[in-house]
């Protein structure tokens, strides 16, 4: 019988395992924020799967990126807005 190849589920699982003693060594804020970035990458496990050719790590830092720069435009779309809207403003 030939080998059994690991879901892109079980490779992101070994992947986060693997930095569980990087993961002990931060302090609780920056833990809590890894856990953060893999909650983060997880979101994209579906897509993942279309990326064989790339290194399952290559894909969650990918996942996680495209998660910070979504929240970067967030924060400037809601900046934008802000600076548009002035409480000083007689025509909104």
């Amino acid at each position: 019988m030939g080998r059994t190849v690991l879901s892109i589920t079980q490779k992101f699982l070994e992947e986060q395992e693997s930095f569980s003693s990087f993961r002990r060594a931060l302090r609780r804020s920056d833990q809590q924020a890894l856990d953060d970035l893999f909650t983060s990458a997880r979101q994209h496990l579906a897509a993942a799967t279309y990326a064989s050719h790339a290194l399952p790590f290559e894909v969650m830092l990918l996942a996680m990126l495209l998660e910070e720069h979504k929240e970067v435009m967030r924060l400037r779309a809601a900046m934008d807005n802000l600076n548009h809207v002035s409480p000083f403003d007689d025509n909104p």
